[in-house]
């Protein structure tokens, strides 16, 4: 076992022995209540014997504590999302999410200048929420602009492109799946000569 796993079933003794206590409860109340023996109770309080889930169930359900209070999980790491911003195609990325391969979400700086639509495809589908400023969207046929608050979602194996306006910069927030993130800040795909 490694040393984090040793350490972590050293304190359910501990731990057991006090929540007992705490709840004015005995060892042979405690054996009644959960059909273990005293010896084994006293022996696991004391670390002699390694706890399992055959033991330590029918305690928490006595205690009417969930498990992980019996074990002591460790604690919950900070949740924020700290990422550097990717410059890719004259925008800015913030990826808001860390786990690769699933759903992807990131904030969209598209700077004021113009441009011509690139139109691409690709596999997957994308999610568009406007933050700020105004948005070219292209979509097959549909030449848009989004204005702050408007939302797009489309299939991204239509043609489609966004971009700036012309007439300031815009902010967005985008959703999509992995073919999504490939297109967007990994590759982009070399135009034939």
């Amino acid at each position: 076992m490694s040393d984090d796993t040793d350490e972590v079933l050293a304190e359910v003794g501990p731990r057991l022995r006090r929540l007992r206590k705490e709840r004015g409860a005995t060892l042979a109340g405690l054996s009644e209540t959960t059909g273990i023996s005293v010896s084994t109770l006293s022996r696991l309080e004391s670390g002699l014997r390694k706890p399992s889930l055959e033991l330590l169930l029918p305690i928490a359900r006595a205690h009417q504590v969930p498990l992980d209070q019996l074990v002591g999980t460790p604690p919950v790491s900070d949740p924020r999302v700290r990422s550097e911003p990717l410059q890719r195609h004259g925008r800015t990325y913030w990826p808001l999410t860390r786990r690769p391969g699933g759903l992807q979400a990131f904030k969209v700086l598209v700077p004021q200048r113009q441009e011509e639509p690139d139109l691409r495809t690709h596999e997957g589908y994308e999610w568009l929420y406007v933050m700020s400023g105004r948005l070219r969207f292209v979509l097959a046929e549909h030449d848009v602009v989004l204005a702050t608050g408007e939302v797009v979602e489309f299939d991204t194996r239509v043609p489609h492109w966004f971009g700036s306006t012309g007439e300031g910069p815009a902010e967005f927030l985008s959703l999509f799946g992995p073919q999504g993130e490939r297109m967007h800040v990994r590759a982009r795909p070399k135009r034939s000569q």
